[in-house]
Order: structure tokens, then C-alpha cells, then sequence
């Protein structure tokens, strides 16, 4: 195909990379462990850890799993929010030779059953903040080994001591659980103290995650992404961003969660490769708090979704920060608003650069360029070693200018869906591009404009919501005879869950509705309208139209 973005590139960036200088992401880490042994990695409530630690201590935890038999290739899964112990488990797992499954903490038991279910998991590493959802499921599941960790675990004697007492008996934000048979993260380190870790045989086609992700079917399903397809991301931003390693390291701010695949290769897997400091943010919605942080370091690069920058923008301390060291701001997982952007590069000085990708992609495919001056509007260019096609309802290109489905073909594109082969045909093409279910354009300069959603998926600051999951939920409600779920814009989330509900009890409220999702529904995933109708729109053979709902929305919007 005529790559004519090519043309737009900057100088510097190269039209291809080559992801076959590592062998696996254990040897990309391993090489920056050796590199940057005395450099601080990672720091969490003023608790660093340097490259070396990291080493060490990972070390420890592969060497405790492959102790317990798991066989190589096994799932393994992380449910923890941004603290020194993910980059650990995580570096752990995958020298091991075993696969990480990323778990949202917040999940509901439905959501963890699933996921533990579907991905084979055979151990767990859970905040002891959420083991309550794990014991509530883990008999149903194949999950063998539990490790449960505390806040305070890696933040010294005294200081960890304290930490653990206030979010436990202060703040009480550990509910009681039970789970026979699992051990401590420290038990764990003081165990793999006496092991030796195997080195893995690992290669480029080998699973290094399991990604979750939202499905049409109203589950999540899993994103199966190679040893080669991080790699290759890894290399493509940092030759697109033009980051080097070496010289004065560079202070990245991983303030959405790790278990979010942007969040994971920008701030994690980018940081470990140029020998940065990753600032890990446990709640990134204590504004206050996070501003604090951002106050004691001279950040270098900011990943955020849209409802991020924009909450940032509203806390009047904010702005009295030092942005002299900013040097890239990137706006993922959902849309950049033209007017946050706006106000971003007035308060600091540093551009919004905008970029596209899905956890199918690991997930960054386009980007805007680094020098721009201004918001675009636009999703930017294909990076380096990545094709974005522009296809009709058939799957067939269309000409330059034209709207249609976006495809995207690259080293980066995930190897399919785990356990499900009917979903990974439906969403790939013969010529192995991956359909991404976005309705865009592109121009003659190889720029790409998103213009509507194909699929009826939702983003609520930046996490996908899939209506048939939440109408599933709220349809097992007594008082419920039908319901369709829309998003509807939203000043603070970008979207939100909007409801249309057709009443079996003529006595059920919004309020009562809302109380079951709390039970059944993470918190992004929840509604935020609700409308009550005698009857729903529907085709000819029953099925409910999403899309007359969302007209009828956007024709009062524009009345």
C-alpha cells in the first residue's frame, strides 16, 4: 500500500523498527536491570526502588512460582492498583516464563470470576484491599496460589507499619475476607530468598499478556499479546517520541492504572527501557494528592486520558506547578477535548499530544508528531512499522477521503483472542489487519480523523463499556422487562452510561436500579442517566436499535 504518511514524518523517525534486537521482554528488561542497576525505577509515597532492587526482588518471585510447578506459558494474575509491588510481580511473572493477566482491582466478583475463568489462572496477587472479591470467587475458578499484599509492604519497617494501620483501621478500606491457604508478598520474598530462578525459554511468539478487554458479546475477552508484539510497541514509541536512554533520566508519571494497557507500555515498559523513574500514583482520583506529588519531581512525561488533564486543570494548585522539565504530555484511551487541550498548553506550556491504539494494539497506532505547536483534532500518524487502511463494510480499502472502518496492521497487533477463534476472524482481515470497529478518515498527508464509533461501545474516561453487559445486569433485575444502554456525552468522562428502561414493576425506581449496579457493576461501568419509557425501539425481528436511542439524543442536543 502507498504509505503516504511517511511523508509527514519527522526528521529522525524512521519508517520501520526492528523488534528482533530482544528475544523476549524479559531480555528488554533484563538488559535495562544491568544498565541502570543503581538508577531509582520506581517510586511510590517516597519509597524508591532502584533497577537492581527490582532485579533482585523480581528474581525472588519467579523463583517462588516456578517452585509452586506452574508449567511454562501459565497464567498468572495481578489484581493491584499503581504500588511498588506490580512492576515486581509483573518482572517476576514474565521471567518465570509464565503470562500476566491484568485484573482491575475495583471488579466486581462477577467481573473477577470471568476473567480468572476464562484466562485458566492459576494464582493470583491481590491488595489485601480486594481480597474480599477474590474469596467470594476463587473456589469457582482454577486459581491455586493466592499472594495477598499490603499497602505498606515495600515502604520500609516503621513507615509500612503506619500505612498498613491507617488504611486498615483508620480509613478502613480493607473489608474482613478469609483465604485458607494463601500466603503473604513477604512470604513470598522471604521464600524465593532461598530459590534460584530458571532462566525461561521464552521467544517472540510466546504470550506475554493477557489483556482484557471489552466484547461485543457482552464479556470481556482476552487480548493475547506476544513477547513481540510489547517489544515492538516499545520500539515504535520510543523511536516516534525519539526518547533515548542514557543521559539525565527522564521522570514518567504512571497515574493510570498499570493494569490499563496504555498505562502499561508508556509508563511502565518505556519508562524500564530508557532508564527512567516511573512515579507510581495509587489513586489518581485524590487530585489533591496526586498534585502534590507531581510538585516534588521534575516530571518529564505525562500519559493521561482527557478527564484526567481536565480534572488537573481544575485544581487551582495545579497551575502553581514548575512545568519547565514537561517535555511530553500524551492524550490516549479516549478523545481529547479541542478546549482541554487548549487550556493544557496555556497553564503549561506543553502540547497535548494526542494518539490512538486499543489494548489489540498494545496498544499505540497512531500518534500525533512531538513538535506540534496546537490540538489537531486528528488521532495523528501510523507510527513507524504500522499501516492504517481505511475499509468499507466488506472489508475492501477505500480510496484517500473516504470514511470507513479503521484498520491497523503492524508488529503490534495482538495474535488473537484467547479461547475465542470465531471473534478473532470477525475482527481480522485476510491480509492481517486488525478492524478496530472506529469510523474514521484520512487526509493526504496520511493524518487520521475519527468521525463515529461502528461498534456500540462506550469510553468513560478512557475504559470501554460495552452495553450488552450492562444491559445483561440490569435486565436480571424482577423490575426490569427490557433495557438498551447508550453513552451520551459527558463534560467530566468524556461519556456516560445512559439507560432506557421499559418497567415489568410499575413501582421500580432510578434509584433502585442504581443500588443493584453498584453490586453487579465497576463503578465506570454504572449508569448515570436513566429514562424510563413504556416501550423501546426495535427492528422487524425484535432487536432492540441502540442507534435510534443515540439519534434521538443528538436531535434534541442540536434542537
Amino acid at each position: 500500500m502507498d504509505k503516504i504518511w511517511l511523508k509527514s514524518y519527522p526528521e529522525g523517525v524512521p519508517a520501520e523498527i526492528d523488534s528482533t534486537q530482544f528475544r523476549s521482554v524479559t531480555h528488554l528488561m533484563e538488559e535495562s536491570f544491568r544498565k541502570y542497576a543503581d538508577r531509582n525505577a520506581f517510586v511510590c509515597m517516597d519509597k524508591f526502588l532502584t533497577y537492581g532492587e527490582l532485579d533482585q526482588l523480581s528474581q525472588k518471585v519467579g523463583a517462588w512460582l516456578q517452585a509452586k510447578g506452574l508449567q511454562p506459558g501459565a497464567r498468572v494474575a495481578i489484581m493491584l492498583p499503581n504500588v511498588l509491588q506490580y512492576p515486581v510481580i509483573m518482572a517476576g511473572i514474565l521471567r518465570a516464563g509464565y503470562t500476566v493477566v491484568n485484573v482491575n482491582p475495583l471488579y466486581t466478583p462477577r467481573e473477577l470470576q470471568h476473567q480468572l475463568t476464562d484466562a485458566g489462572a492459576e494464582a493470583i496477587f491481590v491488595l489485601e484491599n480486594f481480597a474480599t472479591t477474590v474469596q467470594q470467587v476463587v473456589a469457582q475458578t482454577s486459581v491455586k496460589h493466592v499472594v495477598v499484599a499490603t499497602m505498606g509492604d515495600m515502604l520500609g519497617g516503621l513507615k509500612g507499619t503506619i500505612v498498613n494501620f491507617v488504611v486498615r483501621h483508620v480509613k478502613k478500606m480493607v473489608p474482613a475476607f478469609s483465604l485458607p491457604g494463601s500466603v503473604s508478598y513477604k512470604q513470598v520474598l522471604s521464600e524465593g530468598n532461598g530459590l534460584t530462578l530458571q532462566p525461561a525459554k521464552q521467544g517472540h511468539d510466546d504470550i506475554a499478556f493477557l489483556q482484557y478487554t471489552g466484547g461485543t458479546t457482552g464479556v470481556s475477552k482476552g487480548a493475547i499479546l506476544l513477547h513481540r508484539n510489547i517489544i515492538a510497541n516499545v520500539l515504535q514509541n520510543e523511536a516516534w517520541l525519539q526518547m533515548k536512554s542514557g543521559g539525565e533520566p527522564m521522570v514518567f508519571v504512571a497515574a493510570l492504572p498499570l493494569y490499563h494497557i496504555y498505562s502499561l507500555t508508556v509508563s511502565a515498559f518505556m519508562s524500564i527501557r530508557t532508564g527512567g523513574l516511573s512515579l507510581l500514583i495509587p489513586n489518581p482520583r485524590d487530585i489533591p494528592g496526586f498534585v502534590k506529588e507531581l510538585a516534588k519531581y521534575k516530571v518529564t512525561v505525562l500519559p493521561a486520558v482527557n478527564t484526567l488533564y481536565n480534572a488537573l486543570l481544575n485544581n487551582a494548585d495545579f497551575a502553581k506547578l514548575d512545568f519547565s522539565s514537561y517535555k511530553l504530555c500524551n492524550g490516549g484511551g479516549m478523545a481529547v477535548q479541542k478546549g482541554v487541550a487548549e487550556r493544557w498548553l496555556k497553564v503549561t506550556g506543553t502540547p497535548i499530544i494526542e494518539g490512538y491504539g486499543l489494548s489489540e494494539t498494545s496498544p499505540v497506532a497512531t500518534a500525533n508528531r512531538v513538535d506540534i505547536k496546537e490540538f489537531t483534532g486528528t488521532i495523528g500518524l501510523p507510527i513507524p512499522s504500522t499501516e492504517v487502511a481505511i475499509l468499507d463494510d466488506d472489508g475492501n480499502p477505500l480510496p484517500l477521503g473516504s470514511t470507513g472502518e479503521i484498520a491497523i496492521r503492524g508488529p503490534q497487533v495482538m495474535a488473537g483472542y484467547w479461547n475465542r477463534p470465531e471473534e478473532t476472524a470477525k475482527s481480522m482481515t485476510a491480509d492481517g489487519f486488525f478492524k478496530t470497529g472506529d469510523v474514521g478518515i484520512m487526509d493526504d498527508k496520511g493524518y487520521t480523523k475519527i468521525v463515529d464509533r461502528k461498534k456500540d461501545m462506550i469510553i468513560v474516561s478512557g475504559f470501554n463499556v460495552y452495553p450488552n453487559e450492562v444491559e445483561e445486569v440490569v435486565a436480571s433485575h424482577p423490575g426490569v422487562l427490557e433495557v438498551a444502554c447508550i453513552g451520551v456525552p459527558d463534560k467530566n468522562s468524556g461519556e456516560a452510561v445512559k439507560l432506557f428502561v421499559v418497567r415489568k414493576d410499575p413501582n421500580l425506581t432510578a434509584e433502585q436500579i442504581l443500588d443493584y449496579c453498584k453490586h453487579e457493576l465497576t463503578a465506570y461501568k454504572k449508569p448515570k442517566y436513566i429514562e424510563f419509557r413504556d416501550e423501546l425501539p426495535k427492528t422487524n425481528v425484535g432487536k432492540i436499535l441502540r442507534r435510534q436511542l443515540r439519534d434521538e439524543k443528538t436531535e434534541k442536543a442540536a434542537a
